[in-house]
């Protein structure tokens, strides 16, 4: 089978990652701290202008691409995937966007180099903007695609099913080609039930 997985929100846990930096951020430069767990955006999530959601990201966005670890047991569930013949195409929106200007221009890398020390292993890293993720399934024939965004969802599980890790603000995407999943562990478990035709 021909595996989709999305990075941020999938691979990686954004959603804690953007309330645990996002509160330091709006205490750090004296916010009015409100939270809205069912946004996506974290301009949205938070009520922040586009010149805080960009300071924001720019101050912490290394640290994230860099550092943050992956979810819990991804990696050891894409090398069985991958020992049992799937193929795994890794495909993100990530871009250039809220980098600081030293590290402008070096996403696909600093991204190349957190998959590999985090022994994330795919046999395909497809960059592409988010409204061609569709079109870059079909392209590469992924028969499921692992995503968090809600948009992403709704668009891809038109044409192919969906896992949709569960995240607050993606929890009322529902549809009949979305599958939600809380783990990597049931991810592996969805994926062998399709592939019996369960």
């Amino acid at each position: 089978m021909n595996i989709g997985i999305d990075i941020d929100g999938v691979l990686l846990d954004l959603e804690r990652f953007a309330i645990d930096y996002g509160t330091k951020f709006c205490i750090e430069e004296n916010l009015n701290l409100k939270i809205n767990i069912q946004e996506y955006w974290e301009k949205l999530k938070f009520s922040w202008t586009e010149e805080q959601e960009n300071k924001f990201w720019n101050k912490y966005i290394i640290k994230y691409f860099k550092q943050y670890p992956p979810r819990e047991f991804a990696s050891e569930i894409i090398k069985k995937l991958k020992k049992e013949g799937n193929k795994i195409y890794i495909i993100t929106a990530r871009n250039e966007e809220g980098l600081p200007q030293e590290e402008y221009g070096k996403s696909q890398e600093i991204t190349k180099t957190w998959l590999n020390e985090n022994n994330i292993e795919y046999d395909k890293l497809i960059f592409t903007p988010d409204s061609e993720k569709l079109e870059q399934c079909l392209k590469n024939n992924v028969e499921i695609m692992i995503e968090d965004s809600p948009t992403n969802i709704k668009n891809i599980s038109e044409k192919i099913p969906v896992i949709k890790y569960n995240c607050s603000y993606n929890e009322n995407i529902l549809g009949k080609n979305i599958i939600r999943t809380y783990s990597w562990y049931q991810i592996y478990d969805i994926i062998n039930k399709k592939m019996k035709g369960e």
